[in-house]
């Protein structure tokens, strides 16, 4: 049986590190192929818990009229959904919705509770809220 020396120590130490990298990038890619893509996000309008929750895929050029909510057309300078092109409202006001990386949804109201799908940020977002209304958040 061979000596076991540094060099021998040093390169079977490599070698382990190299095929639990290329695991963890094949449960990465399985894993980011499991999520929905940005394309696949459908517009919603829907009551619950008695709030008026909606989204939909949001426009550079502002949000529109959202059919009728009231005060929303005028709101096209924020920077809606920060990037996500998807824009949430709860009664009738935004509520700032971001995408994780790994493809998860988080609000400004349940920040620390990933969700799957906008829609699902919305009912975390009225759960928390417990009736409390939205307030509008500021634009700096």
């Amino acid at each position: 049986m061979p000596e076991l020396t540094r060099r021998r120590a040093l390169t079977a130490a490599a070698a382990l590190a190299a095929a639990a990298g290329a695991t963890t990038l094949t449960a990465a890619a399985a894993s980011a192929a499991a999520h929905p893509q940005e394309g696949a996000l459908e517009p919603f309008d829907e009551v619950y818990k008695g709030r008026r929750i909606q989204g939909r895929p949001s426009s550079t050029d502002g949000m529109g009229d959202m059919g009728g909510t009231g005060g929303m057309a005028g709101m096209g300078g924020h920077h809606h959904g920060h990037g996500t092109g998807y824009a949430v409202f709860v009664d009738g006001v935004e509520l700032h919705v971001m995408r994780n990386a790994d493809g998860s949804w988080i609000s400004v109201v349940s920040h620390y509770q990933p969700v799957r799908t906008p829609r699902a940020a919305a009912r975390a977002a009225v759960d928390e809220l417990q009736g409390a209304p939205l307030l509008p958040f500021p634009a700096n």
